[in-house]
C-alpha cells in the first residue's frame, strides 16, 4: 500500500521498484475529479511479476485523495478500514471448516510518503502513521530526495526520526539475527537509515562518464536512482522484494492479524459479525451531534443567503432606476437632436 498527498511520486516509485507500469500516471483532469470528489479512495492493481526466475503476485493499493484537501479530517478512515476490513475477511476464512483454500489479501507492507519539506512530519502526518503503524508494516518514505542538499536531508531524517520516536510511533525495522553478524550488521543499517530517501524515475539519462541509468536530468547532473549516494532506493527494494519480502509477510501474520484477531474476540461473540461504526453506541451519539452542527451550519447559511438575497434585490431595484433615468435622458436628448434637424429642414438658422 502507498499512501500520501498527491505530487510526491507515489505511482512513478511504484514503476520503478518493479521496473514496469504497473500504476498508470495520473494527468492534472483525472486529480482535479478527485478533488471535487472530496474523498480518499482506495485503487487495488494486481500485477504478476518474475524476480530472479521466482513468480511474484504483487497487489498495489494506492489512496488517490488522501491529504488533498484544506480540511483532511478522517480522511485516513477509508485507509484504515480497508486494512481491518483484509484482516476481517482472513479471519473469516479461518472460521471455516475447510481451510485449505484461504485468499490472503492483507497488507503486509505500506509505503508513507513523506513531503520533503525540510522541518518536520505535519501534525495530519503524525495522526495517520499512528493509526497505520499499529495495524500494518508501516514504512515511512521522504519522497522526492533530489530536491534537497544531502546535508539537509541527513537533518530532515533525524528530524523525522526523533517526531517518530516522541510521538510513539511504530515503524517496521528489520530483525535483527544474532547469530548472523553479516544479516545483523545489515539490519542495523537499514533501521539506522529510515526513514528511506528515494528518487523515482523510469527514464534512462546518461551521466557525464557515459553511463546509462534511471534517474532524473538536472543542470548540476544526474540525481542517479540506484545511486546509494544519492538516495536509499536500493535499500527499500532489498527491503520490499528481497532480503525481508518474507520477514514483512511474517510479521503481519503474527503481529498486526493476531493483534486485530485478539481485539475482535475479547469484544464479540464466536461467529459474530463485525460491528459496524453506526451500531456503536459512541458513535450514534457521534452522529447525532454531526447532525445538529450540520443542521445550525445550514440554518446559519439560509440565514447568509436571504440577506444575500435581499441585498441583491435592492441592489437590482437601484441599477433599474438609473437605467430608467439614462433612458428619459437619451429620449430628451433624441428629441432635442429631431428639432434641430426638423428646423434646418425648414431653412432656419441656429444662434449661437
Amino acid at each position: 500500500m502507498v499512501v500520501g498527498e498527491s505530487g510526491l511520486g507515489k505511482t512513478t516509485l511504484i514503476n520503478t521498484l518493479f521496473a514496469s507500469e504497473i500504476c498508470a500516471p495520473r494527468n492534472y483532469r483525472q486529480r482535479f475529479a478527485k478533488q471535487m470528489d472530496k474523498t480518499t479512495e482506495v485503487e487495488i492493481l494486481k500485477a504478476d511479476l518474475e524476480e530472479r526466475g521466482f513468480n511474484i503476485k504483487l497487489t498495489v493499493i494506492d489512496t488517490p485523495g488522501f491529504g488533498d484537501y484544506v480540511n483532511n479530517r478522517d480522511s485516513w478512515t477509508p485507509i484504515v478500514e480497508f486494512i481491518d476490513d483484509q484482516h476481517e475477511s482472513y479471519m473469516r476464512q479461518e472460521q471455516q471448516p475447510l481451510r485449505t483454500d484461504k485468499q490472503d489479501l492483507r497488507v503486509h507492507a505500506c509505503l508513507y510518503f513523506i513531503r520533503p519539506s525540510g522541518t518536520s512530519l505535519k501534525p495530519l502526518d503524525v495522526e495517520v502513521m499512528k493509526r497505520l503503524g499499529s495495524r500494518v508494516n508501516l514504512i515511512p518514505v521522504v519522497a522526492k530526495a533530489d530536491t534537497m542538499t544531502p546535508e539537509d536531508l541527513l537533518a530532515f531524517k533525524q528530524r523525522v526520526r526523533e517526531v517518530i520516536d516522541a510521538q510513539g510511533i511504530k515503524c517496521y525495522l528489520p530483525p535483527v539475527d544474532v547469530d548472523d553478524e553479516q544479516a545483523a550488521e545489515n539490519a542495523r543499517h537499514m533501521q539506522s537509515v529510515m526513514p528511506f530517501s528515494v528518487i523515482g524515475s523510469i527514464d534512462d539519462v546518461t551521466t557525464t562518464d557515459g553511463r546509462v541509468v534511471k534517474g532524473r536530468q538536472y543542470l548540476w547532473g544526474v540525481a542517479e536512482v540506484e545511486n546509494e549516494d544519492h538516495c536509499d532506493f536500493k535499500k527499500l527494494r532489498s527491503l520490499l522484494i528481497r532480503t525481508y519480502m518474507l520477514d514483512l509477510i511474517t510479521s503481519t501474520e503474527e503481529t498486526h492479524y493476531e493483534s486485530y484477531r485478539l481485539q475482535q474476540m475479547e469484544t464479540r461473540k464466536f461467529g459474530e459479525p463485525k460491528v459496524k461504526k453506526l451500531d456503536n453506541p459512541k458513535f450514534k451519539e457521534e452522529e447525532e451531534s454531526l447532525r445538529k452542527r450540520f443542521t445550525e451550519q445550514v440554518k446559519l447559511e439560509e440565514a447568509r443567503f436571504r440577506q444575500w438575497e435581499q441585498h441583491l434585490i435592492a441592489e437590482r431595484d437601484r441599477l433599474n432606476k438609473d437605467l430608467e433615468q439614462a433612458h428619459s435622458q437619451i429620449k430628451a436628448l433624441e428629441g432635442e437632436i429631431d428639432n434641430m434637424a426638423a428646423y434646418h429642414r425648414q431653412g432656419g438658422t441656429v444662434r449661437r
